[in-house]
């Protein structure tokens, strides 16, 4: 499932086409523009490295134009016969900087009837800002895009754009000019951050970072802190501890980046670079802490097209009630369910709320599985899918969740490693309520209308389950084993089941 774009019964695809013209490779992205979140029909990219002479001649790599031309044929080509509704090509800074750009936007008009679309450094910054506005729309924090030819940034304050700018310190320009010369890589750093006298409005605030090269930073720092999630997005480090880690890459040898594993060939001889950039970033921002987001312009380009009632829909619960519709037995009905749980938690607030209500709509994704194996592909599958706006505390508590709703233990050993992240606390509350949905799907067998006719809660110190006399789907068979369960979680000595 971690890769699954649902598709409610009767719903009708909008595909829609994506070229993205990097400085370091040409991609194309098929989006569905039906659903809220920017999950891929389609993904292919071609390395073409356009921007790697653009530090030293001011050109595009001569090598990289044919290349980059047969690409955007081929997927123009696919693009049609995919019979998508609309095709936008975006060139970035590689195009926009070189003195043959654009002889390169003619002839791909000219040869290949493809329009492209030279973004201005703003507006690539724009796009970069609104990819993680597409997860988190009221995002506070400094946004940083680096790609190949440019580094790009942008101010949020509670979703709106602030102060910002484009800065041609891109990794391959910069080892283009730098070459493995750490001086003088840090010098051309630094004369361009001192042009900017506003960054310091990120202290104190989340700082995201984009970009492939941050991205293979992120597996880094991932590998050599043993960090127990393989999941990049919103993997998140305090700012000491990512100052720490970017000042020892950054003076790492490409031959020394190779024992370290965990980065492709490809992205080693830049990596140092990327690591100075971003150290250099942190200690003039002093943010809070690091953010990594694989949402960044192309994600930005999909939420700017989608329809505005889209838009202002939560991306994590619709995602997951899309997922309910496609999957789930008799289709998703969280709010009865969530009537039914509220009695035995009470909510603290619109987060917690949103968060129980996101388990709910994926309490019912797993039944086909197997049952000696429903409990582990139940918390790989939540754990690992593809949303947007959870950090890794809520996408461990979700798949938590999942797995004690399916009969899994705190003993398992799969689920060891991610416990230490959570507080005590919080992955027993996880267990409670997968235990509390556990108890719902096997009194209701997940059917509607069958949960609201009870009550779940506490009634003297002990646990009841209240249900009308004249209901015979509420037997002791069914509800004593799961109830009992329950209420030990909850450290409840007592449960019953009461007709009233």
């Amino acid at each position: 499932m971690s890769g699954s774009n649902p598709m409610p019964a009767g719903a009708k695809r909008r595909p829609y086409a994506l070229i993205d013209i990097g400085s370091n490779s040409i991609r194309l992205v098929i989006y569905d523009l039906a659903g809220r979140m920017p999950v891929p029909l389609f993904n292919e990219k071609v390395l073409c490295a356009l921007g790697e002479t653009l530090g030293t001649s001011g050109r595009l790599n001569p090598t990289g134009v044919p290349m980059a031309l047969t690409a955007l044929g081929r997927f123009a080509e696919l693009a049609k016969r995919m019979k998508v509704a609309k095709t936008d090509a975006l060139a970035t800074a590689a195009v926009r900087d070189a003195a043959d750009g654009p002889e390169f936007v003619r002839r791909a008009k000219q040869e290949l009837g493809l329009s492209l679309r030279v973004l201005s450094g703003v507006e690539e910054a724009k796009l970069a800002a609104q990819g993680v506005l597409c997860a988190r729309p009221k995002a506070t924090g400094l946004v940083a895009d680096l790609g190949g030819g440019s580094l790009d940034l942008m101010v949020l304050k509670n979703g709106r754009f602030g102060a910002n700018a484009s800065l041609p310190l891109g990794v391959l320009r910069l080892f283009g000019q730098a070459g493995e010369d750490r001086g003088q890589a840090l010098a051309t750093v630094n004369d361009h951050l001192a042009q900017l006298d506003w960054l310091n409005q990120g202290k104190g605030q989340p700082f995201y970072a984009i970009g492939g090269s941050w991205r293979s930073l992120a597996r880094l720092f991932i590998a050599q802190t043993g960090y127990p999630l393989q999941v990049i997005d919103q993997f998140s480090l305090r700012r000491s501890q990512a100052e720490a880690l970017c000042d020892l890459v950054s003076r790492q040898s490409r031959r020394s980046l190779e024992k370290f594993g965990a980065v492709s060939r490809k992205r080693l001889s830049a990596l140092p670079f990327a690591a100075l950039v971003l150290l250099r970033l942190l200690q003039k921002a002093k943010p809070d802490r690091l953010i990594f987001s694989v949402h960044g312009v192309r994600e930005g380009q999909f939420y700017q097209r989608l329809a505005p009632a889209k838009r202002r829909e939560d991306a994590l619960l619709s995602a997951a009630r899309d997922l309910a519709v496609a999957r789930g037995r008799f289709g998703p009905h969280a709010e009865e369910v969530l009537a039914w749980l509220d009695p035995l938690f009470p909510v603290a607030g619109a987060k917690e709320r949103r968060l129980r209500q996101a388990a709910v709509l994926l309490s019912d994704l797993f039944w086909h599985e197997h049952p000696d194996y429903r409990a582990e592909q139940a918390y790989l599958g939540v754990l690992r899918l593809p949303f947007m706006g959870l950090d890794h505390e809520e996408r461990i508590f979700l798949a938590l969740v999942q797995h004690f709703r399916y009969q899994g233990t705190a003993e398992a050993p799969l689920i060891q490693p991610v416990l230490a992240l959570l507080p005590d606390e919080r992955w027993r509350e996880a267990e409670a309520l997968g235990l509390a949905l556990r108890l719902g799907h096997v009194v209701s067998g997940g059917a509607p209308r069958i949960l609201g006719t009870s009550r779940l809660g506490l009634v003297d110190g002990i646990l009841a389950l209240t249900a009308p006399p004249d209901h015979d789907a509420f037997t002791p068979e069914v509800v004593d084993k799961p109830l009992e369960r329950l209420a030990r979680a909850l450290g409840i000595k007592e449960s019953v089941l009461l007709y009233s």
